[in-house]
């Protein structure tokens, strides 16, 4: 089919903002399913689920320490699937449970040294491969780069999604 005959396609103006922002979702799509395979890939040479990981990447990026109930709404999980996460984490030396305030019912989530090197191994091709990309890229064009994802992120941050 002709690019003129596609249906999905617009005309005139429309037709180079609707194609921008299909090959922006296709590119989106394309980085986001090599990046699932290395976190497949992590996860199953470290024993865990792909959630497991989804988790380590919430404690570790987040401001300050996680709260299992915090954890549980980034997730969107039920609070049994955070606890039967959590105990996998745990186990398998990727975090530590802390109760450190006065309040002795609060728990905290803190990402374990060794295991942050683990991680940061594993990951190492990702990063060269982000840094081979940004080695063709000039400051301007980077900056754009970080500018849209962060404000993309801060979208997908706000969608409401359901309950599991």
């Amino acid at each position: 089919m002709d690019r003129a005959d596609d249906p999905r396609i617009g005309s005139g103006a429309e037709t180079a903002g609707l194609s921008e922002l299909q090959n922006l979702a296709v590119e989106l799509r394309r980085m986001n399913s090599e990046i699932n395979r290395l976190v497949h890939a992590f996860a199953h040479a470290q024993g865990l689920h792909a959630t497991d990981v989804q988790a380590l990447g919430a404690i570790l990026d987040a401001d300050a320490p996680l709260t299992p109930g915090r954890l549980r709404e980034h997730l969107g999980l039920t609070s049994g699937a955070v606890t039967a996460c959590l105990d996998r984490l745990e186990r398998s030396g990727h975090i530590r449970r802390a109760r450190e305030s006065s309040d002795r019912r609060v728990v905290h989530l803190y990402y374990e040294p060794g295991a942050k090197a683990a991680a940061r191994s594993f990951f190492m091709p990702l990063a060269e491969a982000a840094a081979g990309a940004r080695s063709t890229s000039g400051p301007q064009e980077l900056e754009a780069t970080l500018r849209f994802l962060g404000r993309m992120n801060g979208e997908l941050a706000r969608m409401q999604v359901p309950r599991r």
